[in-house]
């Protein structure tokens, strides 16, 4: 049963990766970036990907193997965060599957770094020095996940979107989930994966 979790998840990170991305500005200055721009709103699309060539069984296999060892390779520093923070570790392994699929050097368009991809003011708030370092991005990037339970008590719903737009970008639309399309899909992504787990 874990093994066909971790396919779907797999299958689900490749399918974002071999998309086009848009970028969009709203009227407060806001810049959202997703793969799937919504109709009637102005889009500029930054990066465009070519058609992959269909992957071998045995390439498949070897992706799946990787993220496998990697969830494994962090497993533990999860574990203790979630302990140390008092939420469930399950959460985590979500959100770090959905942030950067177990790259610990992923780095985002928008300056996001890491596991958790953190960032630079999310890092430093929670004493984060090195956002390329595991166990310290998990640790920062668990606190958050803590501390956005706590203020929004519990509900998974605008935790998730709270971590992808911000707390202030939900306390601005009356405590609920921003009309941002690429949040929206966000915590769809990771409610998903969480229940899957």
């Amino acid at each position: 049963m874990r093994q066909l979790g971790i396919i779907f998840l797999m299958l689900m990170y490749s399918a974002i990766l071999s998309a086009d991305i848009y970028k969009h500005t709203d009227t407060n200055g806001h810049v959202f970036y997703t793969d799937k721009p919504e109709k009637g709103m102005s889009y500029e699309r930054i990066l465009k990907t070519k058609p992959k060539a269909k992957k071998s069984k045995k390439a498949k296999k070897s992706n799946y193997q990787n993220l496998a060892k990697n969830q494994k390779k962090y497993a533990g520093f999860i574990a203790n965060a979630a302990k140390k923070y008092n939420i469930d570790k399950k959460l985590i392994h979500a959100v770090i599957l959905t942030e950067s699929a177990y790259n610990v050097d992923a780095l985002s368009s928008s300056g996001a770094v890491g596991l958790m991809q953190l960032m630079p003011a999310t890092a430093k708030r929670y004493g984060v020095n090195d956002r390329n370092n595991a166990e310290q991005n998990i640790d920062g990037g668990a606190h958050y996940l803590k501390d956005l339970l706590k203020m929004f008590d519990s509900n998974l719903y605008l935790v998730l979107a709270s971590y992808n737009a911000g707390e202030n970008a939900v306390k601005k639309y009356n405590n609920s989930i921003p009309p941002y399309p690429e949040t929206r899909r966000y915590v769809k992504k990771v409610l998903k994966v969480y229940k899957k787990s």
